[in-house]
């Protein structure tokens, strides 16, 4: 391929920003700020419960779950912001893990009542108390009514999207 000088200095001057940098900082979208943030959050997630074989999106299936009990996957997906495809595919494996049980609906035919297990409550307990350090990191330097703003802004924004 032949390019010109002028495209291989552009190239050669290019440096990908660090988070606060440039579009990665406060001149950035704040959309994009918000997508950054959520993947870092994601990480410090993932990193925290990663011995325990449990990744984000399942403590996620597992907590709503667990806080709405007799949930099918159709209310877990809405629920957690996943797609159907992807619940059933978290559910099918909690499943196999012996963490969730799944019984016909006495009512709806087609619809699960999926609960969780002995096994899938320890295990969530585990998950929450690491989930918990997280949040407290998360909220590290944080004044309780700048936690409530944020909280009631995030709130705000996941509301628009219904």
């Amino acid at each position: 391929m032949n390019r010109s000088k002028t495209q291989d200095s552009i190239v050669a001057a290019v440096r990908v920003p660090e988070p606060g940098e440039g579009k990665r900082g406060e001149a950035g979208y704040l959309s994009y700020l918000l997508r950054q943030a959520a993947g870092a959050v994601r990480l410090r997630l993932e990193r925290k419960l990663a011995d325990l074989g449990v990744t984000p999106p399942q403590f996620l299936v597992l907590t709503m779950l667990d806080s709405y009990p007799g949930a099918s996957g159709a209310d877990v997906a809405r629920l957690a912001m996943l797609t159907p495809q992807t619940v059933h595919g978290i559910i099918s494996n909690l499943e196999r893990a012996e963490l969730i049980s799944r019984s016909p609906h006495p009512v709806h035919g087609r619809v699960q009542v999926i609960v969780l297990t002995k096994a899938g409550r320890t295990l969530l307990a585990r998950c929450k108390e690491r989930a918990l350090k997280a949040d407290a990191e998360l909220k590290a330097g944080l004044s309780p009514g700048d936690e409530a703003v944020i909280r009631r802004w995030l709130i705000g924004l996941a509301k628009q999207a219904d």
